[in-house]
């Protein structure tokens, strides 16, 4: 349907492929036949999956169905529900946490949906007439004027002083100038100057266009299409817990495994009995509570981050963000405010700065404000031509009286702008009956008109030297990405009989030049410098011309002002069309600037980064930001001047469109995953621990923990305090560490021999009890060793010194190395009032009648308790006397430094 070289055929060629009439248009019948063939002018909508595929989907992971097989085997075995149903409902609560994360890509398209135009002016059957934009078909005529929304690609066949603004689609802050003339080349999307875009904005003159392409054969269509097929990227926390739980599957069914067999062959014990105890392994050794945990963290910090204008819509982008290397940001509306500002002008023979004094009787106010189109909003905003707008804000901020000044002076006459002449004039009437004439455009094209020059109040005529003086003052500016513009007048005593270009802009008197740029935030310089410190690139990606996309970078320190070679860290569309991804990838360390870029390019940038092991970042607002924002690891939206689009592709949405908020983000991601960190080595611990007391026991033939016992401490007394660790409050010098590198993982940092000493430990501590209470403890209360009631209160005391042991053991995890009292131990309260918690539920299922009998313990008495809470207190004696001797060796400073480097 839609022949993407359009641009690159005449507009006749285009009228005779579409076979319609530039005159009468389509008939009814065959815009009937065409809609029928090519279908609504709307985006399609992707396959979906209901509720329950996304449901069942989250039974996949590899630990998930370990744990279901455990359920099923405890049952079959022993008889008992008991046990399988908690595993069950552990599971399946799982599952409904999962689904609640799902749903963000598909309200991409959405979005998209919504950004068509309702209405268009279309000639069928050789009449003007007013169609919903659904109905617009490939070869319909259609009129645009200033104020429409462009309802489908289309190309031109007239274009009178026609300006789009595509800002959406390319990332230029200013109007698209278009014409009729055929483009021989390759062009990017801002170049096909003889193009109009879907859901593009008419902001200046008139035209006249043939549909190319509707619905999906649109630019805004083949967006769609592109974040339907791009791949969301794995986080890295969710790449870390993959890792961590095929670690963990492997490790389980491999003990599980030899302690059966070892209970078979060596122990003569029952296979019944001993696929009890694997069963029991598995429960222990998986962290079933990790997900939820992890989740209840990163909520947490969502929450913090909410406080601070960053919403997040996915629940891993909170850590992402804190192993972020690269980030990616879009210019127009990320890095500068996507407003046109004056900030030099040129008059009196100088250039000044915007912010100095201007005497408001200078003909340069009058020349820019009058002969100005900006008009004004409901609320009172300006709104038109973003130059414009510039030069009346200008105005208005010196205290110049605009509408009163109007008033007094109206204008009669006026001479349009055109893109082959470059000018504007206005004409109006003065209190003594003669008139002003008020010119501004390109300097080149009005200089060439000019006869004489206003400078410190005198009029004289213009010399050779004046016109070098603003040429060399032009040039100037322009190198300093500013786009320069000028202003003339004079006065005249009658209007002329016909008014146009010929017979009203000559004779002109030059009043001055302003130069206006869309400036960076003042906010995102010291971000950027802050982002550099905490070991953070930030790179540039726009739509916009290369010479402004450099001058902002240096501007914003993206590149040294100071290089003289700065044009070789800049890239355009038009050379990585030249490149191969395997050139581009190898390459793409050297750029910071990418320029002139369309929708295709920032995806494959993304990729080339990616392809260097880098966690990158996409921060963007605009429809053409999409696929790159669902591409990136982590997408970050602009939540006032973002488009309903990129929002929905991003993970992160930031309230107040601040880049130095995408800092605080970071920081709070680094604090999440430090704090995940925590949660990790005390689960894991408490786990290792479970598993080292039932392999042990297995291999002595003792009867210890039953899968009731390892589940309710792993979800009860490890689950409270785990989330209370996610509270922990961020290390001073976070923002002065490196992001951590792609291969570093929950572990690293000190973490994993941390889990392996302290989990023996754990272990270690909870036999001792068990064989104190059998062979030492339960013959002072008149029971043999080989009694059940024996082995059942052994089981009990040890079942509640694990428990204990892991209660006094989230304090110590609160520091790898430092010690507990380094400083105050209890300022986190969460944890306090979490470990107060678990120790009243833990407690509570052995002390509360019926209860106890479920659970199958039986009470210790006071001896017993005693006997639980000193050897689960001498966790933290033992694990302070091992930080000081890693501290004393070095050891501890060894896996700091590379916390550092990392």
């Amino acid at each position: 349907m839609k022949d993407v070289k359009s641009y690159r055929q005449s507009s006749e060629a285009v009228i005779s492929q579409l076979e319609t009439d530039i005159h009468n248009g389509l008939s009814s019948e065959e815009a009937a036949k065409r809609i029928e063939k090519y279908g609504p002018n709307e985006l399609q909508e992707g396959s979906r999956s209901s509720l329950l595929q996304k449901f069942i989907a989250q039974f996949k992971d590899f630990m998930i169905i370990v744990l279901i097989i455990a359920a099923v085997i405890s049952w079959l075995v022993s008889g008992e529900p008991s046990d399988a149903i908690v595993i069950m409902i552990v599971v399946v609560l799982n599952a409904i946490m999962g689904v609640f994360q799902e749903n963000k890509a598909e309200e991409a398209i959405d979005a998209l949906q919504k950004m068509a135009s309702p209405e268009a002016q279309v000639r069928r059957d050789g009449k003007i007439t007013v169609l919903k934009s659904t109905e617009i078909v490939p070869g319909d005529i259609v009129l645009l004027e200033a104020g429409n929304v462009v309802p489908a690609d289309m190309r031109l066949i007239e274009a009178n002083s026609l300006q789009v603004e595509e800002a959406a689609l390319t990332g230029e802050s200013v109007p698209s100038e278009k014409n009729t003339a055929t483009i021989d080349a390759e062009a990017g999307i801002g170049d096909r100057t003889n193009m109009v875009f879907s859901s593009t904005n008419v902001t200046y003159g008139r035209g006249l266009g043939v549909v190319t392409g509707t619905a999906m054969n649109t630019e805004v269509g083949h967006i769609a299409s592109m974040l339907e097929s791009t791949e969301s990227q794995k986080t890295p926390l969710q790449k870390d817990q993959d890792q961590l739980g095929k670690m963990l599957t492997y490790l389980i069914i491999g003990v599980a495994i030899l302690t059966f067999l070892v209970g078979v062959a060596f122990q003569d014990m029952p296979w019944t009995q001993m696929l009890l105890i694997a069963v029991s392994l598995a429960v222990a050794a998986i962290p079933e509570g990790l997900p939820a945990i992890t989740t209840i963290i990163l909520s947490i910090g969502t929450q913090n981050m909410a406080k601070r204008n960053a919403l997040v819509r996915s629940l891993p982008a909170v850590e992402t963000l804190g192993s972020t290397q690269i980030i990616a940001s879009d210019k127009t509306g990320t890095l500068t405010v996507n407003k046109m500002t004056i900030e030099k002008v040129y008059y009196n023979g100088e250039i000044h700065d915007a912010d100095e004094a201007i005497d408001l009787d200078h003909p340069l106010i009058r020349s820019t404000s009058f002969a100005n189109d900006t008009g004004t909003d409901a609320e009172n905003n300006l709104v038109g031509d973003p130059t414009e707008v510039a030069m009346i804000q200008y105005a208005l901020d010196k205290g110049f009286d605009l509408k009163g000044e109007l008033e007094q002076t109206p204008r009669v006459e006026e001479v349009p702008f055109e893109s082959d002449r470059k000018l504007m004039s206005t004409i109006h009437k003065l209190a003594d009956g003669r008139y002003l004439v008020a010119v501004k455009g390109a300097p080149d094209q009005l200089i060439k008109r000019v006869t004489k020059i206003y400078n410190n109040g005198a009029t004289n005529p213009i010399t050779e030297q004046d016109i070098q003086a603003i040429s060399a003052s032009n040039d100037q500016l322009a190198r300093q990405a500013l786009r320069v513009l000028a202003g003339a007048y004079k006065i005249i005593d009658q209007l002329p009989a016909e008014v146009n270009s010929e017979t009203v802009e000559n004779d002109l008197i030059f009043s001055g030049l302003v130069a206006m740029i869309d400036p960076e935030r003042e906010e995102a310089r010291g971000s950027i410098e802050e982002a550099r410190t905490a070991g953070i690139r930030t790179i540039m990606i726009t739509g916009d011309h290369a010479i402004t996309a450099q001058a902002i970078a240096e501007r914003l320190t993206i590149l040294d002002a100071s290089d003289a070679n700065n044009e070789e860290h800049v890239l355009t569309g038009a050379e990585l069309n030249n490149m191969s991804d395997e050139t581009l990838a190898e390459n793409i360390e050297k750029y910071s600037v990418y320029a002139r870029v369309s929708p295709e390019h920032k995806v494959r940038i993304i990729r080339a980064w990616q392809s260097k092991d880098k966690v990158i970042s996409m921060t963007g607002d605009g429809v053409n930001d999409a696929p790159s924002l669902k591409q990136a690891d982590i997408g970050v939206g602009m939540g006032i001047t973002g488009t309903e689009v990129s929002k929905g592709a991003s993970n992160m949405v930031l309230a107040d469109d601040n880049f130095a908020t995408i800092v605080h983000a970071v920081e709070e991601g680094r604090k999440v995953f430090a704090n995940i960190q925590k949660a990790v080595q005390y689960l894991l611990s408490a786990n290792l621990g479970e598993v080292i007391t039932l392999f042990i026991a297995t291999l002595i033939g003792w009867q210890i923990l039953e899968p009731i016992h390892i589940l309710w401490i792993n979800l009860v007394t490890d689950v409270f305090p785990a989330i209370a660790l996610g509270m922990e409050k961020a290390e001073n010098n976070i923002m002065k560490m490196r992001p951590r590198k792609p291969g570093s993982s929950f572990l690293s940092n000190g973490v994993l021999p941390s889990i392996v000493y302290q989990g023996i430990l754990e272990g270690g501590i909870t036999l001792f009890v068990y064989w104190i209470a059998r062979y030492q403890y339960a013959p002072t209360l008149g029971m043999g060793p080989e009694e059940m009631i024996a082995i059942n209160l052994a089981e009990t005391m040890a079942f509640a010194t694990l428990g204990t042991i892991q209660l006094f053991h989230a304090f110590n995890v609160k520091s790898i190395f430092n010690s507990m009292f380094s400083s105050n131990p209890f300022n986190n309260k969460y944890l306090n009032w979490a470990s107060l918690l678990s120790a009243a539920l833990l407690y509570g299922v052995i002390l509360t009648p019926g209860i106890n009998d479920f659970f199958d313990v039986t009470l210790p008495g006071a001896t017993g308790w005693l006997i639980v809470v000193i050897a689960a207190a001498s966790i933290v004696v033992i694990v302070e006397i091992i930080k000081w001797v890693l501290r004393k060796t070095g050891v501890a400073d060894k896996y700091q430094h590379t916390t550092t480097e990392n």
